[in-house]
């Protein structure tokens, strides 16, 4: 179970959770701790008062009698008005049975990897993510810290090489999650003797070299997330010892290249594969029809040709299968029939269709449909009407041919329309001015008559016949 399942309804329980005063080292610890915290807007610290339980102080945890064993301060990552603004005292390391540290989304908290850390003997959990910590990870941090469970500072401002005492003695580290930073260098070898590991997450950072090919050794990952970052070469052939326990694999956005491995299709448990932007070459493997349980499958902006296999999958989730050399003449049967799908990504795949003709089973969950960029003909206004929930649908660079009036009815959700470059005829709707939508793009069709009260700018309506009125030059 996720270690923070663990605590959280502890610490909903925490103020009956000793009768007693909490330790004096605890309480001293804590107050100084508040002390290095400049701004605290929404009061989270409020409660932290000398001379009162700190075991019911908001955020703290005693399994030990009067002694704290977690600290879990949690602010949310949209809203500044939780954040902390300070440095992480080392006050801290007075707090001698503390086993967890959860300082999320606090945005403001600043400083170096705090060391402190490396004085708590009980220490399992580590999570200070979502912060803006900074400087180089302590060339020792495996060392002094090799008893910990998880290791999580993704989404601060680390820099410099991943110290390659991570794997060197952390024999109990079954998460080591590090996206987020500005960490360079290769990934380091000894990584592989993490052999209790179940997560590993180093994606947004400026890693560089190849993808270590280590993964026989680490036959407990069940996460892979590598995306983001500049790494070159082929996927490592030692990935596939992971066929049994590997749900999630993201190595999107770097420079990968080669062809996509036979292995891959026989992970059946696989419940997302992320091999975007990267220079992969040659035919999807026909092993992917092996892939029945995969919900998210992207392998766009790549150099990948025909033919794209039949696969047999249950229900996806989201498909982007964007900008490749692929032709695949119509959407996938397998796509079409799926019970239950977000996102469809088909931008550029050679799909020469009436979209009249494409009846999916269902519409209802829709949130983004990208069919831009093909040879699709006939009118969107059947499908999109069949939404409920559609956030954008984009289908520029086509050959749609219809009266851009009959789409009287937008779906409430619907943010993002772009029909640029087709063949779209008669006039503006005014539910294009509809209050929700964020971007419209009707460009170069050949739309005429006046326009709608607009927001939007006259790029968007640039390229017709005979449009007029503001943004554009005023009817005659």
């Amino acid at each position: 179970m996720h270690p923070l399942l663990i605590i959280i309804p502890i610490l909903l329980a925490s103020s009956s959770a000793a009768a007693a005063q909490c330790h004096p080292d605890d309480e001293a610890g804590l107050l100084g701790f508040k002390s290095g915290i400049l701004s605290d807007p929404s009061g989270m610290l409020s409660s932290w008062k000398k001379g009162s339980d700190c075991c019911k102080w908001l955020g703290i945890t005693c399994l030990s009698g009067t002694r704290v064993t977690a600290l879990y301060l949690s602010g949310q990552p949209n809203n500044r008005t939780t954040a902390l603004s300070g440095t992480i005292s080392p006050s801290l390391s007075k707090l001698s049975h503390l086993g967890g540290l959860y300082l999320l989304d606090l945005i403001h908290l600043s400083g170096p990897f705090p060391t402190l850390l490396f004085a708590l003997p009980a220490l399992q959990y580590v999570y200070i993510n979502n912060n803006n910590l900074s400087g180089p990870l302590p060339p020792d941090i495996g060392d002094k810290l090799a008893r910990l469970d998880v290791l999580s500072l993704e989404a601060n401002h680390f820099s410099g090489p991943i110290p390659a005492s991570v794997g060197r003695r952390m024999a109990n580290l079954t998460r080591l999650q590090l996206g987020g930073n500005r960490l360079t260098g290769a990934i380091p070898a000894t990584i592989q003797q993490l052999r209790n590991l179940n997560q590993l997450r180093l994606e947004r950072n400026q890693l560089s070299g190849p993808v270590p090919d280590f993964f026989a050794h680490l036959t407990q990952l069940g996460w892979i997330n590598l995306s983001h970052n500049r790494l070159t070469g082929s996927i490592p052939p030692s990935i596939s010892a992971l066929a049994s326990t590997l749900s999630y694999l993201e190595m999107g956005h770097n420079s990968l290249t080669g062809q996509i491995p036979e292995f891959l299709g026989k992970f059946r448990a696989l419940d997302t594969l992320e091999l975007s932007w990267n220079r992969l070459s040659g035919a999807v493997p026909k092993s992917f029809a092996n892939l029945t349980k995969i919900f998210n499958l992207d392998l766009s902006h790549n150099q990948l040709v025909d033919p794209f296999p039949q696969m047999y999958v249950r229900g996806i989730e989201s498909l982007d299968l964007s900008h490749n050399r692929f032709h695949l003449g119509s959407i996938p049967r397998w796509v079409t029939a799926s019970p239950i799908i977000y996102s469809l990504k088909l931008a550029g795949c050679g799909i020469k269709m009436r979209l009249e003709e494409w009846k999916p089973a269902e519409t209802y969950f829709y949130d983004y449909i990208d069919l831009s960029e093909n040879e699709i003909t006939g009118s969107p206004v059947q499908l999109v009407n069949r939404t409920e929930y559609l956030v954008g649908f984009y289908a520029s660079k086509n050959k749609l041919r219809f009266d851009f009036e009959s789409m009287r009815r937008f779906p409430k959700s619907l943010k993002e329309l772009d029909l640029s470059h087709n063949l779209v005829f008669g006039k503006v709707p005014g539910a294009a001015s509809a209050p929700g939508l964020a971007k419209l793009n009707v460009s170069y069709n050949h739309l005429c008559g006046q326009l709608p009260p607009t927001r939007f700018p006259s790029s968007a309506f640039a390229g017709n016949d005979c449009l007029c009125g503001p943004p554009l030059p005023k009817c005659m």
